[in-house]
């Protein structure tokens, strides 16, 4: 049987951090004096670049670290998952680079870019209906057919704890100590981890949701957690509805999740979304490759709602990833 998981502390991130440090990109941390100076609380900020992450995603790290807690049968019978992106292409790859069949269900209408990534990493890909029910279904014929076990996209400890490590690299690497961070939450995992790997630090921990797809922060307002998301956001890796696991981790170590939205709304440069005009100065100060899901932390930043809480000091954001469909237009050209 595969290794039990550990418990949900810092001490069990920094764990995960040192089985998969070999494995993954020790990925780098930007600053821009433009970006920070353009806050009113003009907070110094600094990017944790996980777009530069092996497969172009954090994904990569909870991948790595559930692998390697499978045990040696295990991972000869292979590993499957459901995804519509970047968790199938990171496990595949992290499958990839260890020699053991990969399995994924993808819904059929996933973005081909994400599609031919999976496939060029060696996954065998099953395809289905854009429902859950349909994703579980699928998921079960390929397990009972090959015997592969599941890897959880974010709802698992070993995910979350591979996660997590990205701030605990964060931390060493910015030049002075942070007064918060901001991660994206969708299914939970990142921020989960996030929270997890700030324990004890003095970081205050921050998330950032898409007004389309809000379950969190409506969840954490309601005191329980939301099974249901009708996302409609640019936000694409951010569409799930968060983890079983994450929530009580995220309501009892989070302060608050900073929801931004897609709207249109007047902006010097004119009328540009809120998460896109973030993904634009990105690319343009940054001169980096990141997905609408990937900007939505630093767009939570600049928001009044976070301007608002007065936080004085540095502030750390993590660029969740930076897989684009490049064969369309970006979301800030206007047609």
């Amino acid at each position: 049987m595969s290794t039990p998981p550990l418990p949900l502390t810092r001490e069990s991130v920094q764990i995960a951090h040192e089985a998969i440090a070999p494995l993954i990109h020790r990925t780098p941390v930007f600053t821009s004096s433009s970006l920070s100076a353009s806050l009113p609380g003009k907070n110094t900020l600094y990017f944790k670049a996980e777009n530069l992450q092996k497969g172009g995603a954090f994904k990569f790290r909870g991948a790595s670290y559930s692998l390697s807690c499978l045990t040696p049968d295990e991972l000869a019978k292979g590993v499957c998952t459901h995804s519509s992106g970047n968790h199938a292409g990171a496990l595949a790859l992290a499958a990839k680079e260890r020699g053991v069949p990969c399995y994924a269900v993808m819904p059929a209408n996933s973005a081909q870019p994400k599609i031919d990534a999976v496939r060029a990493y060696g996954a065998a890909i099953t395809f289905c209906a854009p429902t859950a029910a349909a994703r579980a279904a699928a998921l079960a014929d390929v397990q009972a057919r090959t015997g592969a076990a599941f890897v959880p996209p974010y709802d698992h400890a070993n995910t979350i704890l591979g996660q997590g490590t990205a701030l605990l690299e964060l931390l060493a690497q910015a030049p002075e100590p942070l007064a918060a961070v901001l991660a994206p939450v969708g299914g939970g995992g990142l921020l989960a981890g996030t929270a997890l790997a700030a324990a004890g630090t003095g970081v205050r921990v921050f998330g950032a949701e898409p007004a389309g797809a809000d379950d969190c922060a409506r969840g954490l307002s309601e005191g329980r957690r939301r099974a249901d998301v009708r996302a409609d956001t640019i936000a694409d890796g951010l569409r799930t509805p968060v983890g079983v696991l994450n929530f009580p981790v995220i309501r009892e170590r989070v302060e608050r999740v900073v929801v931004v939205s897609d709207e249109v709304r007047r902006v010097s440069l004119g009328a540009c979304a809120e998460i896109a005009e973030a993904m634009r100065l990105m690319w343009e100060r940054l001169k980096i490759v990141v997905e609408p899901s990937g900007a939505v932390p630093f767009a939570a930043v600049r928001s009044e709602a976070f301007q608002k809480l007065g936080i004085k000091g540095p502030v750390g954001l993590i660029v969740s990833g930076g897989n684009v469909d490049l064969s369309k237009p970006l979301p800030w050209y206007k047609t």
